[in-house]
């Protein structure tokens, strides 16, 4: 059972943990960073911290969005199921991005599943609360707005890749893209995970990795992946992650200087 506890604290650089312990939570997720103080101080009553364990389920397709999750560490995934079961990563957000960005157009449910794929934690908020919010937090509406932009802009290129590249440029892109969100070079992930981010069969997964880890860009043992050669990897993969990390960059560089 996921338990989240209301944060108290006024700092947005500490924030107090929930487990009794008198831990403290450091905030990482960067939309709450970029808050000037009044907007944070408006949100924080709203806010709930909690850990997200590996596969914990923050929305459902097609199934009312109760809650907004500002990512503050991990890996979360958006996923495209289809009526037979199979399914296929369509985004990831990690600590710069929001889960929940139905409600900035006032919708009410989710068009794609959202998951952890690597455990962490978020700042929980209800979608009431945060849609009140969003009436008087002109900054958190123009983050999130360009958060569903970005987002967005990865779905579209990741569609393409998935039909135009082969799967070991894919699987590259896809860990180049897990890397820049997490921290270190270790990422724990099973054949079975990476089969259902790229839409493919597990023996590809076992052959694309085999692959990568033979020119000595990654090593593959059961469960984890460690990158060995980020340079190398960012050779292999294909076009589409050098293109999504320009056009970013692009972007956070015309929003800081708007």
């Amino acid at each position: 059972m996921i338990t989240f506890s209301r944060s108290l604290s006024r700092s947005k650089n500490v924030l107090p943990g929930f487990n009794g312990t008198g831990s403290s939570q450091k905030v990482q997720n960067a939309i709450l960073l970029s808050l000037p103080p009044d907007e944070f101080d408006t949100l924080l009553p709203k806010l709930f911290f909690g850990e997200l364990p590996k596969h914990a389920l923050l929305n459902e397709i097609a199934q009312p969005i109760e809650w907004g999750y500002f990512i503050n560490s991990g890996l979360a995934s958006f996923l495209n199921v289809m009526a037979d079961g199979k399914s296929v990563e369509v985004g990831l957000s990690g600590k710069e991005g929001f889960v929940g960005l139905p409600l900035l157009g006032g919708f009410s449910t989710s068009p794609s599943r959202a998951l952890m794929q690597v455990d962490g934690s978020a700042f929980r908020i209800s979608a009431v609360d945060m849609q009140d919010a969003l009436k008087t937090c002109s900054s958190l509406d123009r983050s999130l707005q360009r958060c569903s932009q970005l987002q967005g802009m990865q779905a579209m290129q990741i569609a393409a890749c998935n039909r135009l590249h082969e799967v070991d440029q894919r699987l590259a892109r896809w860990l180049l893209m897990s890397q820049d969100r997490l921290v270190g070079d270790v990422l724990s992930l099973t054949q079975e995970t990476l089969a259902s981010m790229l839409g493919t069969r597990r023996a590809s997964v076992t052959e694309a990795a085999g692959i990568l880890q033979k020119a000595g860009l990654i090593t593959y043992r059961r469960g984890d992946v460690k990158i060995d050669d980020r340079r190398g990897l960012e050779a292999a993969a294909c076009e589409c992650y050098g293109t999504m990390r320009r056009l970013t960059d692009k972007w956070r560089s015309e929003a800081a200087s708007a």
